[in-house]
Formats: structure tokens, sequence, C-alpha cells
């Protein structure tokens, strides 16, 4: 069984949640007093959520298994979850995305689970902006944290940077100097219509092509063959060794060759980041579902993927799930 949707895509590649709360406030996600979080008993056990990976890599053929949130570190069962996930007979490849606050602490323990590597959220390097974006002063534990995912060998070490007009966009060079004289693997990301509070604005996001250009002052791109499934549009930067990527989630959509799936902390299969329709595992796992009657849900969820996000469509709505209670 595979997890096949009308269009001919195949998702080997699971996006967990592992907790909808999250330690910062960043200004494109949520309000800065926060959301209501997930009651403890409609969040996944450790248990459930191993199963559900479980029959994704073993059953429905999932290959790539990334762990988010809100932020995964919050999560204290982390280590666990992700050894349970290695030691799968299909070894899946792990990996997480997270703001980097506590990996100081916890990179080289999530190493020896067997997480491969690691994305990490950065918009800046100025520690007054890092406040104005997450409203939180916490950028030293950033850095800290990513020297340590680099040192504990979580590589290669990928920053996730979304540019704010007005407040970081002209930033972009020096992030990726920075970014280079790290070792860092920089990738910038459109800002996508998944804030908690609808404020999202087309014409006010930076797009794939101003950070090119902006970047274009500064340094020499090649664009680079063998993009895949993967969302990053790779360029090679002054002729290499580094690269810089560009994911153009808005503007340049690569919905075609997509091949992600997501769980929610709560049990939800969701087939594309924007969907609005969800399927309901946990009820399902919950009611007594054996292993193949969750894959054959699973699978029929896939089915109803739609053949692109539709952003551009004036019908477009947002899902009514933040970016926070989603997972990247």
């Amino acid at each position: 069984m595979e997890l096949i949707d009308s269009h001919g895509r195949v998702a080997t590649d699971l996006r967990v949640s592992l907790t909808d709360r999250c330690n910062l406030r960043c200004q494109y996600c949520m309000p800065a007093e926060g959301l209501d979080w997930l009651p403890t008993e409609d969040t996944l056990t450790d248990d459930e959520l191993v199963r559900l990976i479980t029959i994704g890599v073993e059953v429905l053929g999932i290959r790539d298994v990334r762990f988010t949130g809100g932020e995964p570190l919050l999560r204290r069962s982390l280590p666990a979850i992700i050894a349970a996930t290695k030691a799968l007979p299909s070894n899946p490849r792990t990996a997480m995305t997270s703001n980097g606050l506590g990996l100081k602490h916890t990179a080289r323990a999530l190493a020896e689970a067997g997480l491969d590597r690691v994305n990490i959220s950065l918009d800046t390097t100025d520690p007054a902006t890092f406040e104005r974006i997450t409203r939180r002063n916490r950028l030293h534990d950033v850095v800290a944290g990513l020297a340590a995912a680099r040192d504990a060998g979580l590589t290669p070490v990928k920053i996730n940077a979304v540019l704010l007009r007005g407040i970081n966009d002209l930033e972009a060079p020096d992030l990726l100097r920075w970014a280079m004289d790290h070792d860092y693997e920089l990738r910038f990301i459109e800002q996508m219509p998944l804030d908690a509070q609808h404020g999202w604005n087309r014409e006010a996001m930076v797009t794939a092509d101003e950070t090119l250009t902006l970047l274009g002052e500064h340094f020499t791109l090649t664009g680079l063959d063998g993009r895949g499934s993967a969302p990053a549009e790779k360029f090679l930067v002054d002729d290499g060794p580094h690269t810089v990527g560009i994911i153009g989630s808005v503007t340049r959509p690569f919905c075609g060759d997509c091949n992600r799936v997501r769980l929610t902390a709560d049990g939800q299969i969701m087939n594309c980041l924007f969907a609005r329709e969800e399927s309901d595992l946990r009820a399902a796992m919950r009611g007594g579902a054996s292993d193949v009657e969750i894959a054959e849900r699973w699978a029929a969820a896939m089915m109803t993927k739609l053949p692109g996000h539709g952003i551009a469509d004036p019908t477009f709505l947002q899902s009514s799930r933040p970016m926070s209670a989603i997972g990247g």
C-alpha cells in the first residue's frame, strides 16, 4: 500500500507535529498573547504517535519523518520518540524543524537517539530585530543551539528565514554571509498565509524574485539542477562551496512534485499544508481500529489531495489551523 493521490503523486515524507505549543511569539505566526493550546487529552500520546509513525513507515512507504511543532523541543519525550522511529526495520531518515531555543542542551541526546539533521528558524542576527519579530530576547539561545547541532553532527544544519518587508528584508545579504561563515545552509521562505491572526497580505510579502534580486546585488548566484520534490530552489553562491535556497511557496509553487503529508499533534491527517479538510486517525485508533484499517483511512485521505494549494485563486480560504498547529 502507498500514499498515492488522484494526480499520481506519492507521499513518502511525513511531517509529525508533536505539539501546538511554542515558546516564541513570531508575529507572522501568532499573536503576542499566544493561542488556546490543544487540551492534553486531545494530544496524541507517545505510544499513539509511534504507532501512527510505524504504520506510515512500515505499511504506507514513508521514508522520511520530520518532527515539528509548534516547537518540538517542548515535548520532553522527543528523544524516545526519535529512537523508536529509527528502530523501525525500514530505518527512515529523521529530521526536526525547531526554533532552536533548547537545542544547546539537547542536540547531543537527539543525535544519539538517531536524529539525522535539523532545520532551525532564524530570520535575523540582529538582537533588536529578533526581539521585534519573535517578541522574545532569545537570539543568543538560537545561535548557541545552531552551534550545538553542528557540533553534534546534525548536519547539514539548515536555517529557515522569513523576510518581512520593512523589518528584516534588507538584512538578507548579511544573514547569508553569517550563515556561510558558520557553515550553515540558509533557505529563504516566502511568508505564507498561515498566521493565526489571518493578517497575511500578498502585497506586503517579500517575494522569491525580490529576494534573489537583492542577493544578486551582493553575490553571484548560479542555479542548480536536481531539485526533485524538495521545496527549495538551490543556488551556488560565488562559485561555491556554499549554497542558498529559495522556497517560493506562494509565487513559485511546487505542488506538482509534492511528496509530503502531515500528522497533527491531535491525530489529524492533512494532505496539504493549506488543506481545510482533515482525516481523524486519533478517533479511529482510540475506537479500536486495526493498523490495516488506519492505513486504509490514511490512504483514502490522500486521494482527496487537490492539485495545488490555490493561493492565487480568488476563492482561496486560509486553513483554519495556524502553522503552529499544523507543523511545517
